[in-house]
């Protein structure tokens, strides 16, 4: 892993973000005016070709260079019984990933997306976050560094995923040490745990806020207590693509777990982020909900490992091949209204 950020660096990063670009935002509203097709008429498809401009800063939107990036960590959680599989899954799953057999690398093939796969101290569980910190302050601030590299080599476009057994009881232990309510509200099935399992999962959320209650109005301080490598590393992607003007899909609850860490932070901090879908972790669309962000899909996906963001970004490559593809009305030759 690179050196780390200091969390007082971090957020001098998110207090220095660059704003939104409207005057590529306004070329592109000009140019969608124009096309053969009356106004609207392609819905949120020209909202997501003028997001892109705004977020890009420049006219017109790309996606040609459309990133999928995969964290991939391990938590000492799992020790409570709250996962349906064991730890040694997460490598596994990972090996999967790298020998192209996992859906995301179908979806990724399908719409033309590169995949990155993040491993992140698989060998090394962080701590259970009932009993202990799951990170030190040196370790998080390192996660946080290592993920801004997703989008080194340069990308248009970035899908941030993970994977990484017990990590919804993370993300639920997360999103209750950020928005307030108890372990029931937050937990699900994830992987499919029984009724016993969900039981586990929410005691070991509420036995997790208890034990880091003192430190719960730091949305840091949280990441590092309640989170782990794979979500830490995602806030980490997520905050240096809107350093550098490159558009982010998150994926599901836990990724989106990640990312209500730095909307926490500074409310504007993912105002350059799209949401690819809801899942049907029941806690993901209360957690979209609290942040008012809605999801482009719902197709009642559970999976993990970016799949719900690589899907969404075919989509988002449709709106701009319409944008940048379409005819207007005076290069076809066809009459516009008055």
């Amino acid at each position: 892993m690179t050196s780390g950020l200091p969390f007082d660096d971090i957020r001098a990063l998110i207090a220095s973000m660059p704003g939104p670009d409207l005057e590529a935002a306004a070329k592109a509203r000009a140019h969608d005016a124009i096309l053969t097709k009356p106004p609207g008429a392609l819905g949120k498809l020209e909202m997501i070709a003028e997001f892109l401009s705004t977020w890009q800063h420049h006219y017109p939107p790309r996606a040609d260079r459309t990133v999928v990036a995969v964290f991939a960590g391990n938590h000492g959680v799992v020790k409570q019984g709250v996962a349906a599989y064991p730890a040694e899954v997460t490598m596994q799953m990972v090996a999967n990933f790298q020998h192209g057999g996992a859906a995301v690398n179908q979806i990724c093939k399908a719409y033309d997306l590169g995949l990155k796969v993040f491993e992140l101290a698989l060998e090394q569980p962080t701590g259970d976050i009932t009993v202990e910190a799951a990170l030190s302050e040196k370790d998080c601030a390192a996660t946080v560094a290592y993920g801004m590299e997703a989008i080194a080599g340069g990308c248009d476009l970035l899908c941030i995923g993970e994977m990484g057994i017990g990590n919804t009881t993370i993300a639920a232990a997360l999103a209750c040490g950020l928005f307030g309510g108890k372990g029931a509200d937050w937990v699900g099935r994830g992987t499919g745990v029984d009724e016993a399992g969900l039981k586990r999962k929410a005691d070991a959320v509420d036995r997790a806020i208890a034990f880091h209650k003192g430190h719960l109005d730091d949305p840091l301080e949280l990441l590092r207590r309640l989170g782990g490598r794979e979500l830490a590393a995602m806030a980490g992607a997520i905050l240096a693509g809107r350093m550098q003007n490159v558009p982010v899909i998150v994926d599901g609850f836990v990724a989106t777990a990640a990312a209500a860490v730095l909307y926490k932070a500074d409310r504007t901090a993912l105002n350059h982020c799209l949401f690819g879908h809801v899942s049907a972790e029941n806690a993901h669309r209360r957690l979209l909900g609290m942040m008012g962000k809605e999801p482009l899909l719902d197709m009642g996906m559970r999976l993990g490992e970016g799949s719900g963001a690589a899907l969404a970004a075919g989509l988002v490559k449709a709106a701009l091949a319409c944008h940048n593809g379409m005819a207007t009305f005076e290069s076809a030759g066809i009459s516009n209204k008055d």
